[in-house]
């Protein structure tokens, strides 16, 4: 995790003299016997003088999450975890009891004890990670002030009875919004209910919770929360402090040797969902607007209708053969026409092919496209897809305005084909390039990276060995990504959760750009469309719940921790 920067190096395109760095109140008000504000940063006896700068809003959700449960909502890069230290480090003053973090990857844990570590005096501290087969224990539980782990080792200890969560005095849940249905931090939430002691608290931190009531619903519900709080960068007390994040689509078009690739399979996913049809399912939604969810939720629907197993055989023929038409589609409209083949190829490859499988290669329309789609990539000088070239422009453009610090672009792409082709077409132009992926091999040609590999890499884009990174979505969460010049979405994400982090590597200490590729009459439109209501929704839900957790009023602290 990056140090927090300080006030004086938010800088804005408007100059240092800009009304925005002109704050309401220069330091938040003290409070005594908690934290002190002198000299602008935070004194308290736990934290290490001058390293937490002392920003109102900060300030004051940590003073609420003190007095009370509660769930902070807050954009990427606006300092979630500080606020989680300031807490431990007061709950730690009172004592006893210890704090207990989880962060859903190894990766987030070591940032996290690496944070804690910068900003609180030297405490006996612990990290728990890796598998439950192989866990990794360094340090003890019942020595640590601080115990830094993955959810799935502590649930795991937990149901072995190894320790209890009576002596937890703070249980922080990072990246929240993950505390829904089978996912570890909803059971240990629910443990911690029980064993919790008297003046225990829960503090949840995301940037994005979800875009439905019912989700957002489920993860107060799940850590046991009565309280919101949310911030957005526009906000009062907040906009002073952090920089704009300016977002721009730029959009191309399918070549007409593509669009027909596309009809052709289109044309036939339609005959396959309209036999699906006079089977009696897919009748709540129009063809042209069903999603991968609605199609692997109509699997379980088949298996939910009454009758015998026999009768299940046709609509689960149907049903898998038409997913591979809606994959094939969108990588074919929203990746190029390489990640189309290289799907099919997958397909044709797997070891064990089901009826399914075949009867997609085997439909006239995939044979035909397939061919057409090779015979383009033999003959023509076009790129796989249009937004190729737009990224070359696009990167060329960013590379070339000058700076004092060396140029960093960050490229998300969801396919991890199209982060090969990507980095291969990059480095073509004379570009150093970077690849960041998760830990899965899927073959030769694209290996998977280890925890080190991946550590390397970011230090390497730290310092600017090199100025281009394309990754996938494993650098969306929470990852210790450096303040990059623009980040540029390969492809419009339909969740808002995705793309609230995406853009959250961006805008931490200076002005922020954010460019979506987009193409016209394809999936991308209708997913660009879908994410910006759920982000509306989500922050109409949240701003409505945490007015509602305040008009409840803060409930009593219970006895206060021995001082």
């Amino acid at each position: 995790m990056p140090r927090q920067p300080r006030l004086e190096e938010f800088a804005t395109a408007e100059g240092p003299d800009s009304p925005r760095l002109r704050f309401a109140r220069p330091f938040a008000e003290p409070l005594p016997g908690i934290w002190r504000a002198d000299g602008g940063t935070v004194e308290h006896p736990l934290l290490r003088p001058g390293e937490i700068r002392a920003l109102p809003f900060q300030l004051d959700l940590a003073r609420v999450g003190l007095a009370e449960d509660l769930l902070v909502v807050l954009p990427t890069g606006l300092g979630k975890t500080v606020i989680a230290a300031l807490i431990a480090a007061e709950v730690l003053r009172r004592g006893p009891g210890k704090v207990l973090v989880l962060a859903p990857t190894r990766p987030l844990v070591q940032q996290h004890a690496d944070a804690f570590g910068r900003w609180l005096v030297p405490l006996r501290s612990s990290r728990f990670t890796g598998t439950v087969r192989r866990p990794i224990r360094q340090g003890a539980w019942e020595d640590s002030d601080l115990v830094f782990a993955t959810p799935e080792i502590v649930d795991h200890d937990l149901k072995e009875g190894r320790y209890r969560l009576d002596d937890v005095a703070l249980l922080v849940f990072d990246e929240a919004h993950h505390a829904v249905g089978k996912y570890a931090y909803v059971p240990i939430a629910e443990r911690y209910r029980t064993e919790r002691p008297a003046a225990g608290r829960v503090l949840g931190l995301t940037a994005s919770p979800g875009g439905k009531d019912e989700r957002i619903e489920e993860v107060v519900g799940a850590l046991g929360v009565q309280r919101i709080e949310a911030r957005s960068r526009e906000d009062e007390g907040v906009r002073e402090h952090v920089q704009a994040v300016e977002v721009e689509q730029r959009w191309v078009d399918l070549p007409p040797a593509t669009a027909r690739l596309r009809d052709l399979l289109a044309t036939a996913a339609r005959e396959v969902a309209r036999k699906l049809q006079r089977m009696g399912y897919l009748r709540k939604k129009p063809i042209t607007s069903l999603s991968v969810k609605d199609l692997i939720a109509l699997r379980a629907e088949i298996f939910a209708r009454p009758g015998p197993m026999v009768r299940r055989f046709g609509p689960l023929f149907h049903q898998l053969v038409l997913l591979h038409l809606h994959h094939a589609q969108e990588r074919l409209e929203t990746q190029g026409v390489r990640p189309f083949l290289q799907y099919v190829d997958r397909v044709e490859a797997k070891e064990k092919r089901g009826r399914g499988d075949l009867a997609f290669l085997k439909l006239p329309a995939v044979v035909q496209a397939r061919a057409e789609a090779t015979a383009f990539l033999e003959t023509t000088k076009e790129a796989s897809h249009p937004k190729l070239d737009a990224l070359v422009g696009l990167v060329r453009e960013t590379l070339e305005q000058p700076r004092e610090h060396p140029p960093r672009l960050l490229v998300f792409a969801q396919y991890r084909d199209t982060i090969q082709s990507i980095q291969e077409l990059l480095e073509l132009q004379g570009w150093k390039v970077g690849r960041f992926v998760g830990q899965a091999t899927r073959d030769r040609d694209d290996p998977g990276m280890s925890q080190r590999d991946q550590a390397r890499v970011l230090g390497d884009f730290r310092a600017g060995r090199f100025p281009i990174l394309v990754a996938s979505s494993v650098a969306e969460e929470g990852l210790d990504v450096p303040d990059v010049d623009r980040v540029v979405f390969f492809e419009s994400v339909p969740s808002e959760i995705r793309a609230i982090q995406r853009r959250g590597r961006t805008g931490r200490t200076s002005l922020g750009r954010v460019t979506v590729l987009l193409t016209r009459e394809t999936r991308d439109v209708a997913y660009q469309v879908a994410e910006v209501r759920r982000e509306k929704a989500m922050r109409r839900i949240v701003r409505r719940l945490s007015a509602e957790g305040r008009r409840r009023g803060t409930r009593p602290a219970g006895p206060p921790l021995k001082a």
